[in-house]
């Protein structure tokens, strides 16, 4: 196995979870000022500059816009558990045919809940205490290889399960393959390593380890540090990352009191004696359906096409990416599904706040899809 030596995991005070929940590997820049106005980070990202060197400042809902995450997570709340059910069971298959039980192994900070979930799911239903580990990977950066070493120091490489909240293009999972590609050449020892994510909802089709294909609101794309465990998006700047560092994360502990991580999980878990029936008729259903097709980044290049636009990454597709656009991107308009409109009341309500056009678009491969406004 390769030793990489020296970076510490972030330290103990380091996020809301309850340290047995997930081990962070990221380092803390908690006291360094990387937060850009909307306006000003979306003209530096279209302008040339990575969007992984600085962060938005974080959206701070209003009472209206909490009750609306209370109320998703509440009507939610059992369908989120039977799809990390579905996952937990994917991986806890697939593993025990290889010999050992998953590591998980999430991609922050979306992926952070889930893997927690998962873990809880994977203690409930089999009485198994797997490690939890977040890490960093970056759209056109690649992952952290210094927290991806430390991970391999302490076990195998075939039992890292690699997790997320849900796929949109899958330009993480592509991201993800050429990463392992690349370490795996590098260090055949590790041939094993498996780069297909495990997420809750995959409208994408990047995946065969999902919970489903449906695109629906999984409530931590609701909000951000607040409900993921008080951590910022991940950073990578020269200047603030060293050789041996992993990459660095902001712990908000001054937003505790608004913190809704743990009762996001907790209320999610508490409804997995409750679905089992449904979990295991999410896995009686034929293999090929969880065959990989990509038919989501397919649908996205039409849709990008027929409004004109020439970078694709300015149309993010499903609930999870939309929501996104709405809380930190500079959206032009969001494209929206009639028949899905009652999932998508904490869209709508962002689309209002911020003044931005929801266009009906019926035969809408997913939910919904945000477009961002090109400013440069």
């Amino acid at each position: 196995m390769t030793t990489t030596g020296a970076a510490p995991a972030a330290p103990a005070r380091f996020g809301s979870y309850p340290p047995e929940d997930v081990t962070w590997l990221l380092s803390d820049l908690s006291d360094v000022a990387l937060e850009r106005s909307t306006e000003e980070r979306e003209r530096a990202i279209q302008g040339g500059t990575h969007y992984s060197e600085m962060l938005p400042v974080e959206f701070q809902p209003d009472a209206a816009y909490l009750e609306l995450f209370h109320e998703a997570l509440e009507t939610s709340a059992e369908r989120v558990a039977t799809a990390v059910g579905v996952v937990g069971e994917l991986l806890w298959q697939r593993h025990a045919a290889r010999g050992h039980q998953p590591v998980l192994v999430s991609l922050a900070r979306a992926g952070t809940p889930i893997g927690v979930l998962l873990r809880r799911w994977l203690a409930e239903a089999h009485d198994a205490d797997v490690a939890h580990y977040t890490i960093s990977i970056i759209r056109g950066r690649g992952i952290d290889e210094v927290a991806l070493a430390h991970v391999l120091d302490r076990h195998p490489a075939g039992a890292v399960a690699f997790v997320d909240g849900w796929t949109g293009k899958g330009a993480i999972q592509r991201e993800l393959d050429e990463a392992v590609g690349g370490w795996v050449a590098a260090h055949p020892e590790h041939a094993d390593l498996d780069p297909e994510l495990a997420v809750l909802a995959d409208p994408g089709g990047c995946t065969s380890v999902h919970g489903t294909r449906d695109d629906f609101l999984i409530p931590s794309a609701c909000l951000n540090s607040t409900v993921s465990g008080l951590i910022s998006r991940t950073v990578y700047r020269d200047d603030l990352i060293g050789e041996g560092m992993f990459h660095g994360a902001k712990f908000y502990a001054e937003w505790a009191d608004e913190d809704v991580s743990n009762l996001f999980v907790d209320t999610v878990a508490a409804r997995f004696g409750d679905v089992r029936d449904a979990v295991a008729a999410g896995l009686a259903t034929d293999p090929a359906t969880r065959a990989v097709t990509w038919a989501g980044l397919r649908s996205v290049e039409q849709v990008a096409r027929a409004y004109g636009i020439t970078d694709v990454n300015l149309a993010k597709p499903g609930v999870g990416e939309t929501t996104r656009v709405l809380l930190r991107r500079v959206p032009w308009q969001v494209l929206v599904r009639p028949d899905r409109l009652a999932d998508l009341r904490h869209v709508l309500a962002l689309a209002e706040a911020r003044d931005v056009p929801v266009v009906p678009t019926p035969d809408l491969p997913y939910s919904c899809i945000g477009l961002i406004r090109q400013v440069t």
